[in-house]
């Protein structure tokens, strides 16, 4: 019952000092973990705002196959579905051909061709295989390091684990800036220049959007 007491009858400063302490614990927590991700999030905001003069020399790989008669009676529509993903012997083929994993995504299949997408951060890559004949062309390319991270800050083809870390990486910035607020109102008193600058840091932004774009 005493403690209770106690707790019930801090004094106005006690209570303060505790609210800042918590709050300076979420603050910096949220900011460590959420550091690196920031980092690139601001580096690569800058890179797309200047797409323009960032000039990308992508890589472009072409190679050509030809599909074993055995594995082309495999390709029948009819037989395999026509969204569905390849035959696993002919995935084995092609990869051990062309050196590179296959995804497990469906392919599009016509009378005349099988075409596979392979999107990817920073590049793109694509496999079509003519039918009946078996033609297998390949191409891939590659845009550079400053593409690749630019397609992680818009989640360009980066899968659900990658999209579930954009999630939480909002949450953490959530975090920050809320618990910073905070604690900027709770120093205030102190800085007579906190909410000015606060309300400069609103209002700045909102100008631009309302006399500038159009």
């Amino acid at each position: 019952m005493s403690t209770i007491s106690a707790t019930s009858e801090l004094s106005p400063s006690t209570r303060r000092a505790s609210w800042l302490k918590g709050l300076l614990v979420v603050h910096w927590m949220s900011s460590a973990v959420c550091l690196l991700g920031l980092l690139l999030f601001s580096v690569t905001g800058i890179t797309l705002n200047h797409a323009g003069q960032i000039e990308a020399r992508p890589s472009v790989v072409r190679l050509v196959r030809t599909l074993p008669a055995d594995l082309v009676a495999q390709l029948s529509p009819s037989a395999t579905g026509a969204e569905q993903g390849l035959p696993p012997a002919v995935s084995a083929w092609l990869s051990a051909e062309l050196g590179r994993n296959l995804p497990s995504t469906a392919a599009e299949w016509s009378a005349d061709e099988i075409y596979l997408p392979m999107p990817r951060p920073g590049g793109d890559a694509w496999l079509r295989i003519g039918l009946p004949e078996g033609e297998v062309e390949f191409e891939e390319t590659h845009r550079g390091a400053i593409a690749w991270l630019n397609d992680l800050h818009k989640g360009r083809h980066t899968g659900p684990a990658w999209s579930l870390f954009i999630d939480a990486l909002a949450v953490g910035c959530l975090l920050f800036a809320l618990s910073g607020l905070l604690i900027l109102q709770l120093h205030a008193a102190r800085r007579p220049s906190t909410w000015p600058l606060v309300g400069l840091g609103c209002l700045l932004p909102c100008l631009i959007v309302l006399l500038f774009l159009h």
